[in-house]
């Protein structure tokens, strides 16, 4: 089962979402801010993805941080950013069964999913 992470009213996750109930793939929806972050699951996905990768840094969470916040920022403060601050990880994640794949993209998720 395919399970997609993100937050209900990003215009990215509304495409996204479009294209998988266009493609007729199921799967379940795990909104950030009402189903919450764990920290175990966050800290798996840094390691696996990066927490460069993960951290939205065009939102205006992030630029709502201090500059040395921001400056600073390693694995382990962006994983404390990020459990007080869902909205900013990066989306959609999207949760395949085998591995995740970050953003959208039509031409990667037609090569991953189909």
């Amino acid at each position: 089962m395919i399970t997609i992470f993100g937050i209900q009213n990003c215009d990215t996750m509304k495409k996204a979402r479009r294209w998988l109930d266009n493609n007729n793939l199921e799967y379940a929806f795990h909104d950030y801010r009402k189903d919450g972050v764990d920290r175990g699951w966050l800290k798996a996905r840094i390691d696996e993805l990066g927490w460069e990768w993960l951290v939205n840094r065009r939102g205006t969470t992030w630029r709502k941080l201090s500059e040395d916040v921001r400056n600073t920022m390693d694995a382990a403060s962006a994983i404390e950013i990020l459990l007080e601050q869902p909205g900013m990880i990066k989306r959609p994640l999207l949760d395949t069964g085998d591995h995740y794949l970050l953003g959208f993209s039509e031409t990667v998720w037609e090569k991953e999913l189909k």
